[in-house]
């Protein structure tokens, strides 16, 4: 799959704020899918924000009953959700088009993951691309008065946002400050005076590399090839780690079958402990269990931005929340604003 790209460069950034100043001029709504809720209160902690409210219910066949209880007509809306599965896809669509329907100014949908990544591009003919169709979907979600647009997070592949089309927007937020701290709160935890930062395959290596700039310590890589849909083995290594630790990044850690492989043979090459970062903590199952009773990690770190992140949080699996990182998106600050 293709790598992570760097941000934007700063005149880029300075323009896409301007932009997206337009989308807060007037006083923001925000309401959130039931997966989201925690982080929705979390977002609604920072302030800025008034709650809209759903009611909802469950039909004895399964069908759900929703309705928009809050006024949203003239407002500017935002509706936070991820893509974890259908159902909740299903969810974010729904109510994005009654938000709509009952007048909402602006439409932000805030998806602080977007899932149907493995699927992101066809390998063999016949082949579904979901991640093209789901966010063919989302495109077709009616303009709100002055438009719609879609935040998405630390995507896996930088081409996602062009499977968006008319009327929304895609825009695509990065998380690096919040992974630069769990990067640095990981690596104190182990007292060596420095460390290195991995990756779990080349494929990462390039973003690796510019957070491994940021931090001021050497970055490393492995090679890999997979097995199967859960296994990969590891090919090669470029990297010097003896009696080094080690903390690995990767965006996105679901089976942690590529982690384990990697943080194997880290260890193998003189390592002296690794842990793990990643922003979208998925851990299907019992995934979390598997990687702490490998022994080959000393710890796991993760944003909320998917909901099992939140629910497995503890002593091994370390959680931060990127509210504040949405909040500071949502609502610039006007001291920061560009120069016109």
């Amino acid at each position: 799959m293709p790598s992570a790209v760097a941000p934007r460069p700063a005149h880029d950034s300075a323009r896409q704020q301007g932009s997206e100043q337009s989308f807060a001029r007037h006083s923001l709504q925000l309401y959130a899918t039931e997966a989201y809720q925690p982080l929705g209160e979390a977002l609604l902690a920072h302030g800025g924000f008034d709650a809209g409210v759903v009611e909802g219910r469950l039909f004895p066949d399964g069908e759900r009953y929703r309705r928009i209880v809050s006024v949203a007509d003239g407002r500017d809306v935002i509706l936070l959700g991820g893509t974890i599965d259908d159902k909740n896809t299903l969810e974010l669509y729904d109510l994005a088009c009654a938000l709509v329907h009952r007048g909402a100014h602006t439409l932000t949908l805030v998806i602080p993951f977007f899932g149907y990544q493995t699927m992101e591009r066809a390998v063999r003919p016949g082949e579904v691309v979901v991640a093209k169709a789901r966010a063919r979907l989302l495109s077709s979600i009616p303009l709100a008065g002055s438009g719609n647009r879609a935040v998405l997070l630390d995507l896996h592949s930088e081409g996602i946002t062009h499977y968006f089309s008319d009327p929304i927007r895609p825009v695509h937020l990065y998380a690096q400050d919040v992974v630069l701290e769990l990067i640095r709160e990981l690596a104190a935890e182990t007292g060596a005076g420095s460390f290195v930062l991995g990756a779990t395959d080349a494929g990462r290596a390039k973003w690796v590399e510019h957070l491994a700039n940021h931090l001021g310590v050497d970055a490393a890589f492995v090679f890999k090839r997979r097995l199967d849909g859960e296994r990969t083995e590891v090919t090669a290594m470029a990297a010097d780690v003896h009696g080094r630790e080690v903390v690995l990044y990767d965006d996105m850690i679901r089976t942690g079958g590529s982690l384990l492989g990697a943080a194997q043979a880290y260890l193998d090459a003189g390592a002296t402990g690794v842990s793990a970062v990643c922003t979208h903590g998925v851990f299907p199952g019992n995934a979390l269990a598997k990687l702490e009773m490998s022994g080959l990690l000393r710890a796991v770190a993760a944003t909320d931005s998917h909901p099992n992140a939140r629910a497995l949080a503890g002593s091994f699996l370390r959680v931060r929340s990127i509210a504040g990182l949405l909040h500071d998106f949502l609502i610039p600050d006007p001291a920061q604003a560009p120069e016109p």
